[in-house]
């Protein structure tokens, strides 16, 4: 890789002083967002100016909104963004692995304070966005996309003929995860809430769907039924209401991948636990998986040829205005379990 001096003043546009931006200054709910006037952010030498046109709503949010992930305060939320370039880093690494950066070019990034006119990403987590994605697509792709793939290909790697059970199956994350599974070849067994959902969850690859409305003992039998002696691995976005099906679920030799926290947090628990049937269990988060250039490269390269062949649709439960009432209440639909699909916010044109 060389290092390479860039005409960092150009500008698409003039880049005002001010913006707008969703941000909290103390933990709470929903009530606590606030929609202020601040400086647009100066970047470092390594990053990306981008005004952002679309955002979307991640439980990660929340969880920093609500104090369970420590977070300096006041902050911007919001953790990914479909943009343009305004301005380009005053001395960008070049690598023949990693598509030059333009001003005026529309990106993709998993960058937090993404609630804002403007953000600043570093020049490595910034994906030039294909011109036949559309970028209302692809900001429901972003966060929760990027994290079906490391789910599925490096936290456990799913290969043909394995069992899967995906919790959650019907949002962001879990579509993505049933279509996933499916294009490696794997059962896909989803669940959900209501009978609603059903529908869109067998659409998007699960081959069976179990309603979260049945009795524990219910949905552990039908999946020692449907599998024969468990499934090779689950995905857990939901916590702790579901972590200790998950382990009469897991077939021998098994993984439990716990990667949320939506009916709150796993609690503590001995190694011993995983003893009796050799189990693996892993809680991983989407930061490790795209910290350095060429694993954000490749996994961008990655989601979208999938979407190019139609291998992966995106699903959009709703468009939120960009203001304090549209953020809080797509933070309050995300958590009521009565979504479908991926929550996005539409900033600027």
């Amino acid at each position: 890789a060389l290092s390479l001096p860039h005409l960092s003043d150009q500008m698409s546009t003039q880049v005002p002083s001010r913006m707008k931006a969703l941000r909290v200054d103390h933990v709470g709910g929903p009530e606590v967002l606030k929609l202020e006037d601040i400086p647009v952010p100066q970047p470092q030498d390594h990053e990306v100016l981008i005004k952002v046109e679309w955002t979307g709503t991640n439980y990660f949010d929340t969880y920093k909104r609500s104090g369970l992930y420590p977070a300096q305060l006041p902050m911007t939320l919001g953790t990914d963004a479909v943009g343009i370039v305004v301005t380009l880093p005053r001395v960008q690494m070049v690598a023949t692995s990693l598509p030059p950066l333009k001003i005026g070019q529309r990106v993709l990034t998993c960058e937090s304070a993404a609630f804002a006119e403007y953000m600043v990403a570093p020049w490595w987590q910034v994906a030039p966005l294909p011109d036949d994605i559309d970028p209302k697509s692809a900001v429901a792709m972003a966060t929760s996309l990027f994290t079906a793939m490391y789910l599925v290909r490096e936290s456990y790697q799913v290969k043909k003929g394995d069992w899967v059970l995906v919790r959650a199956a019907a949002g962001g994350v879990g579509l993505f995860l049933c279509q996933l599974c499916r294009y490696y070849g794997a059962h896909v067994i989803g669940t959900t809430s209501s009978e609603t959902k059903v529908a869109i969850v067998r659409a998007h690859g699960a081959e069976h769907v179990l309603l979260t409305s049945n009795t524990s003992a219910e949905n552990i039998e039908a999946v020692h039924r449907l599998t024969g002696n468990g499934v090779h691995v689950v995905y857990d976005g939901i916590g702790e209401a579901t972590w200790e099906e998950d382990f009469q679920i897991v077939r021998p030799k098994g993984t439990i991948v716990s990667f949320g926290n939506a009916s709150g947090p796993v609690l503590p628990f001995a190694p011993l636990k995983l003893s009796p049937k050799a189990l693996k269990v892993t809680r991983p988060t989407l930061g490790p998986f795209i910290a350095e250039p060429e694993d954000f490269a490749r996994y961008a390269t990655e989601i979208f040829d999938l979407v190019k062949q139609g291998a992966i649709k995106t699903s959009i439960h709703k468009v939120y205005p960009f203001t304090v009432e549209g953020v809080a209440q797509s933070q309050l639909d995300i958590t009521s379990r009565n979504t479908t699909g991926k929550l996005v916010i539409h900033v600027s044109n």
